[in-house]
């Protein structure tokens, strides 16, 4: 059975490039696999930078779903503190920065600061901490989120936490990329339709062409196996 989590983890690592520069924060566990598979499979030479501040953890073995534990340590080439990673990204080193949020428009602004009015809000959220950075300064950021309705894409956005470099977002339906300003889909999950992705966002839906996410093959399945065990990737699903 193809598992959410699992199209998810791959479609995102396969956005890392060889010889990135990544970067993953804390409650991130689909951006901590993703970032371990690219390495263990197309990008040996990407940096994997994290909270915890180990450079390129060998084999870490993942058992902590805040993405900021110890293991992150495990045979690391460098220790990297995160006021380093804010610095190298306002400097324009940093190639990728996974981050999310909780609402998003389609000209892939973010909110993680409140849902209802700012004065008044019916649910005041963490806000944006390194996003509000980040989400500007890296080259691509890229959003995850699991969660796809139309509370999560409406059609105008509460707040604007922040508005910036957003390259790519990957959700449980779909992939949505961006195109001279404005979120397009670029692929549909073979666990989904095009009238799904329609029915459970609050804009309009534009595409280039309708394209199907290829599923994960059969080595990316047993690299993942061999890098999450426990199951981590899947963690935000339960």
């Amino acid at each position: 059975m193809m598992r959410a989590c699992d199209i998810m983890a791959v479609c995102m690592a396969r956005l890392i490039r060889d010889g990135e520069t990544v970067f993953h924060g804390v409650s991130s566990p689909l951006p901590m696999v993703a970032t371990l598979l690219a390495k263990a499979h197309h990008a040996p030479h990407a940096v994997h930078l994290n909270i915890p501040g180990g450079v390129d953890p060998h084999a870490p073995r993942l058992s902590d779903i805040t993405s900021a534990g110890e293991e992150l340590w495990h045979g690391a080439q460098a220790a990297f503190p995160l006021q380093e990673v804010f610095d190298l990204s306002m400097r324009g080193g940093l190639d990728v920065a996974f981050l999310s949020g909780v609402q998003f428009d389609r000209m892939g602004g973010v909110n993680a600061s409140v849902i209802g009015s700012y004065a008044k809000p019916k649910v005041r959220l963490p806000g944006g901490a390194g996003s509000a950075v980040l989400i500007p300064t890296a080259k691509r950021a890229i959003i995850w989120r699991t969660k796809h309705d139309v509370r999560t894409f409406p059609p105008q956005l509460d707040f604007l936490t922040a508005r910036g470099n957003v390259s790519d977002i990957i959700t449980p339906l779909c992939v949505f990329s961006m195109f001279e300003g404005e979120l397009i889909l670029r692929s549909i999950h073979p666990t989904s339709s095009i009238q799904e992705v329609a029915a459970s966002t609050g804009f309009p839906i534009r595409y280039l062409s309708l394209v199907t996410t290829p599923p994960p093959t059969d080595r990316e399945m047993r690299l993942l196996e061999d890098i999450d065990p426990a199951d981590v990737r899947n963690i935000e699903f339960r």
